[in-house]
């Protein structure tokens, strides 16, 4: 199911993988990440919106739209699970922990935070990346 070169098929298989990597890794690293960011419980499961669910969801498909026209870009018989996975690898170490790192530093926030959320975001672009490869153009 392709349309401009993209297999649309893959981008929403890429998201979901994603919304699930996000939800295992800050469901058991929740205490450390709240820790690191400042946020105090009261005690009780703090949950996410299903607003903020929606969001990071939608934002998901965006990451692996946005992804899958990269590795588009490798060109014919080159979007394959490895080149997608170094492409994942490079866009997360090139774009995502700058971004990441820059605006904790400016939010006060510690090397901790930006280590708990950047390692997730390696996850999920590794995911994104061998998800929209596998698939292929």
């Amino acid at each position: 199911m392709q349309f401009a070169g993209l297999n649309w098929l893959a981008i929403p298989v890429a998201a979901i993988c994603a919304f699930i990597i996000g939800a295992v890794y800050y469901g058991a690293m929740a205490k450390h990440w709240m820790k690191a960011a400042k946020i105090t419980g009261t005690g009780e499961k703090m949950m996410p919106s299903p607003v903020l669910l929606i969001n990071s969801l939608v934002m998901e498909l965006v990451l692996a739209t946005m992804t899958a026209g990269v590795i588009g870009h490798l060109g014919p018989g080159q979007v394959t699970a490895v080149n997608g996975v170094i492409s994942g690898f490079f866009l997360w170490l090139g774009f995502i922990v700058p971004t990441i790192s820059i605006n904790q530093r400016y939010q006060g926030f510690g090397w901790d935070l930006t280590l708990i959320d950047s390692l997730h975001w390696l996850l999920v672009m590794l995911a994104i990346g061998g998800v929209v490869g596998l698939f292929g153009a």
